[in-house]
């Protein structure tokens, strides 16, 4: 007897697992989901991009989930996130979420460089050094490589300590895509 009453208390307590149990009527959301992915996206579909937002990006895309992170990105990009400006710019150079797109990489790593982010600085500077996505300015990509220098990022400081040779941060699988076309 004793057993069975520890059982049914048990299952009187267990909480209702795997159920939304949310309820949206005239007098609001009761009971509103407030983690999770599905919380961020509504988040993304409402307009809401709020630094915990975007910064489940990153998760998001590290799971291989390319596209979700590429909507969720794309939505905090242009609310102004600079982070998110630079995980558009790796999706595109990548392929992931979408079409393989050295152009529109570029373009987003410009936008974070005129925002003032030392990574969007480093990375435009080596698009431009390399003439990836953007018309070749070794003269500008190395002026932004050493903003970014001198802002502290340490990959900047490493690349002017290499003399600007884009083989010290490239690895070596990557050579296909910097190659020059003619």
């Amino acid at each position: 007897m004793r057993y069975l009453t520890i059982c049914i208390a048990l299952a009187c307590a267990t909480p209702v697992a795997a159920k939304d149990i949310t309820v949206d009527d005239e007098g609001g959301t009761l009971n509103p989901q407030d983690s999770g992915f599905g919380r961020v996206f509504r988040n993304i579909d409402n307009g809401i991009a709020d630094m915990t937002t975007c910064a489940t990006g990153y998760y998001v895309t590290k799971s291989g989930r390319h596209a979700l992170a590429r909507r969720l990105f794309e939505a905090c990009a242009e609310a102004g996130y600079t982070g998110a400006m630079t995980w558009m710019s790796q999706l595109d150079n990548n392929g992931l979420g979408g079409d393989y797109n050295p152009d529109a990489a570029a373009d987003w790593d410009r936008r974070a460089a005129e925002a003032g982010d030392p990574v969007g600085q480093f990375n435009y500077g080596l698009d431009l050094m390399r003439g990836h996505g953007v018309t070749q300015d070794m003269a500008q990509g190395r002026a932004l490589v050493d903003q970014a220098a001198r802002q502290g990022l340490d990959i900047a400081r490493r690349l002017q300590g290499a003399d600007y040779d884009l083989d010290e941060v490239t690895p070596d699988a990557d050579n296909w895509k910097y190659a020059p076309l003619f």
